[in-house]
């Protein structure tokens, strides 16, 4: 890896240094998807420059694998950022599926708090309604009414259809 760290320059060798395990421990889910755009943006692209020079010599080598030993400091570039970006996805991973279990859990705790069956309740208690009770529900005659009238409307455009 040290071999490889000589193909960058410094400002690449500072924010490979930024993706070790001792400095990512220090940041949070916010600090880490900053890193990760800007790892993923710098391996996009070398990888777009050893795609472009390697293409650009096939016609010179007659293949892009041909042409890759001459173009392998592009190439090395590509491979450092690959694993950084390996070692940043593996971390954020990691926060964001604790951070989920965090919420997950508050919202369990909060549900169980709060029990409410609905925007503007105060909960089945004001409904006078207890654990385990079904409410009853009362049909009104306008519900009646449209559905006797949608069941008459399909009927008539049935009758419609048989006549033709």
């Amino acid at each position: 890896m040290d071999d490889l760290l000589g193909a960058l320059n410094g400002q690449e060798r500072d924010l490979v240094r930024e993706t070790e395990p001792a400095r990512m421990k220090e940041l949070d889910e916010d600090q880490l998807i900053r890193l990760h755009s800007r790892i993923r943006r710098a391996r996009k692209k070398h990888q777009k420059n050893y795609r472009r020079q390697a293409s650009a010599g096939v016609e010179e080598h007659g293949g892009r694998g041909i042409s890759r030993p001459k173009n392998t400091q592009a190439a090395q570039k590509a491979e450092v950022f690959e694993d950084a970006l390996s070692r940043v996805s593996g971390l954020l991973q990691t926060r964001a599926a604790e951070a989920a279990e965090v919420l997950k859990q508050e919202r369990l705790a909060a549900a169980r708090a709060n029990r409410s069956t609905g925007p503007g309740s105060a909960g089945p208690a004001a409904a006078g309604v207890g654990p385990g009770e079904v409410r009853s529900h009362s049909q009104t005659t306008g519900g009646t009414k449209r559905d006797a009238s949608s069941q008459a409307q399909g009927a008539r455009r049935q009758a419609k259809s048989d006549n033709r």
